[in-house]
């Protein structure tokens, strides 16, 4: 390669020419498949746009891409000039087209590493043993997994694990419109749901812009919503994890009814009603409004409650309102 070109890559400007996306999509018969939950996106303009609202990718830092699919959302990364590059994609079929961009980021010294791995299982820690670069997750993700590793990423985010040793680990990341908006669902808002809660308990969601479904291939019957999601410096709770999204998934799994109804779930029937009703008092929580109009700080203070009613009655952590009666009074005798 000569100089000139080098010195063109290292500017940042652009990569060496290659085919377009859309190009090398026809050429290597790439179909999206609808089991995977695959829509390609083409326009460079959208992948630079979702980079960009990364933020700052210094020369140091690593960035994973989740899915990285046929590469669109990767060269705007590359053109970033992130010290390494990691992709994390499960479709095997994407593996030439990605190669061709690992031979493009050479020149710039920038390490590419193709991982064909479920995200869902990948080990991060394995990969990146120690916390000196600041890690970026970037992906326009499956919808069908979306929401499960967007909670998983939360509960590493809690115990300090994974991609989230370091606090400054932020995720930019492709949902469905109506979960994106979710996400971010403010206090009394229709779309407030546990998810809500979850995220604005260890981090702070803002939606970045909404991309039209017309601009995926295939187009999906969705619009997608661009969300950064930032780990906060000091998390809402220490509380563990599980307890508090076992008390919120149970919160909000009567959306429509009083907050209490869910709430007391959590406790078996005898003296159901007395208690929930004397653990709302102590948390300070008017027991009559709906889910959605619980803030993140009153959800908090009835996980609290909870964990302390638990700490004092043991059996109760692992008490389940949906199990069979026969199973419980057999648990009740051992």
């Amino acid at each position: 390669m000569s100089q000139a070109t080098a010195r063109i890559l290292s500017s940042g400007v652009r990569l060496p020419p290659l085919p377009s996306i859309r190009d090398l999509v026809k050429l290597y018969k790439l179909q999206a498949m609808k089991q995977l939950s695959q829509n390609f996106l083409m326009d460079e303009r959208l992948t630079d746009k979702i980079v960009k609202s990364a933020g700052r990718i210094d020369q140091r830092d690593i960035v994973l891409e989740v899915g990285p699919g046929p590469g669109g959302i990767t060269r705007s990364i590359l053109r970033r000039q992130p010290q390494r590059l990691m992709l994390v994609e499960k479709d095997a079929r994407f593996t030439e087209t990605l190669q061709l961009l690992r031979e493009c980021a050479r020149p710039l010294e920038m390490q590419v590493d193709i991982y064909h791995e479920d995200i869902l299982r990948f080990n991060i820690e394995q990969h990146v043993p120690d916390t000196a670069q600041r890690l970026h997750l970037i992906g326009n993700l499956p919808f069908a997994i979306s929401t499960r590793l967007l909670i998983n990423w939360y509960e590493d985010l809690a115990a300090r694990r994974g991609a989230f040793r370091r606090n400054d680990t932020c995720m930019t990341l492709t949902f469905q419109k109506e979960v994106a908006e979710r996400i971010c669902a403010k206090l009394g808002s229709d779309q407030r749901c546990r998810l809500s809660i979850m995220s604005q308990i260890w981090t702070e969601p803002v939606l970045k812009f909404i991309i039209p479904g017309k601009a995926f291939v295939p187009k999906p019957q969705v619009d997608v919503g661009v969300v950064k999601v930032i780990p906060l410096k000091k998390p809402k709770t220490q509380l563990p994890f599980s307890l508090v999204e076992r008390v919120v998934r149970h919160i909000f799994s009567m959306r429509q009814k009083y907050c209490r109804r869910g709430y007391s779930t959590l406790l078996p029937p005898d003296g159901r009603e007395e208690t929930t009703h004397a653990l709302f008092q102590l948390a300070d929580v008017q027991d009559t409004l709906r889910p959605f109009e619980l803030s993140v700080d009153e959800c908090l203070r009835l996980a609290h409650v909870y964990a302390d009613h638990v700490a004092a009655h043991p059996e109760l952590a692992s008490y389940d309102y949906r199990a069979p009666k026969q199973a419980l009074n057999l648990e009740c005798l051992a």
